[in-house]
């Protein structure tokens, strides 16, 4: 049976979409960017601060799901500038430290409200 995930936690969805869906064992987290959990305004810094933005608010929804970081088995890393991909990788790896996700990171034209960072998440327990 489908379950929709949401939590006060994490940023509201800013569209017609759900912060995430679970269904038979598996969590399917929306992409998630760097807003700050009850307002519209993104972190302020840079790659850095947004990539820890967006981890925070994956946790969120990830604890509110009853999952952890140890259940996340790929992510997708959208980055605006590849050029960033060295620091964000550096945030991301104190997140996963041992049986690390399958992941892919593209560079990708534009991200909403300008962001830096989207990272898409699916955890199975």
């Amino acid at each position: 049976m489908k379950k929709i995930i949401s939590t006060n936690n994490a940023p509201a969805a800013v569209g017609p979409y759900s912060q995430a869906v679970e269904i038979n064992g598996t969590l399917y987290i929306s992409g998630q960017i760097p807003l700050i959990p009850g307002t519209s305004q993104i972190i302020e810094g840079g790659i850095t601060e947004q990539t820890e933005q967006v981890m925070k608010n994956i946790e969120a929804i990830l604890d509110a799901a009853g999952y952890s970081f140890s259940d996340v088995v790929k992510s997708t890393c959208l980055l605006s500038d590849m050029a960033n991909f060295k620091a964000m990788n550096e945030v991301y790896s104190k997140y996963y430290t041992k049986e690390m996700p399958a992941r892919a990171a593209f560079a990708v034209k534009g991200l909403p409200l300008g962001a830096m960072i989207e990272i898409e998440t699916i955890a199975v327990k």
